[in-house]
């Protein structure tokens, strides 16, 4: 039963994560706090469903925290995406922080390049800015952490789906 209850608060954690960044771009530190106090509790509990005991949760933050840190300081990203990033690592442990990070990546270029083809916006003209672009015409920036928190959602339900989630 606590395996369940581990498993139903990491996908509504990353519902909530990618609903809240795709509607305001913003993601309260509250569901981040809850994130990372969950990820703990279900590692301390033996019951993470990544399989994740408390060690590799810890050092999975940590490396998830550090590793996207300087898109932070680069202006590149938002702190929740970096605080988002490490959550993950601590549900998800080490291993899968380079995989989650590629996907989310790819899934943020996808968007990227059709928010660049709805505002009919030329790449030349992102260049000479020199803050990030928040908005191109009427469309909003790519939400990172929803693109972050998706692809680790879809492999726990798959993971379910075939029965070898912890």
């Amino acid at each position: 039963m606590a395996h369940f209850i581990s498993i139903g608060a990491f996908l509504v954690w990353a519902v909530l994560v990618a609903g809240s960044d795709i509607r305001s771009r913003r993601i309260p530190n509250s569901l981040v706090a809850g994130g990372l106090v969950a990820a703990f509790a279900s590692a301390l509990c033996n019951v993470n469903p990544f399989g994740i005991a408390p060690a590799q949760a810890l050092f999975g933050m940590l490396v998830g925290m550090v590793c996207l840190f300087p898109f932070f300081l680069l202006r590149m990203m938002g702190a929740a995406d970096v605080k988002v990033f490490a959550v993950l690592g601590a549900w998800c442990g080490l291993h899968a922080l380079l995989w989650l990070w590629i996907a989310a990546s790819l899934v943020a270029g996808i968007h990227a390049l059709a928010v660049l083809l709805l505002s009919r916006t030329a790449l030349r003209t992102l260049w000479r800015r020199d803050t990030p672009a928040l908005t191109l015409g009427r469309y909003r920036a790519t939400p990172y952490g929803a693109c972050l928190a998706i692809p680790p959602a879809i492999w726990l339900i798959c993971l379910v789906a075939g029965g070898s989630a912890r």
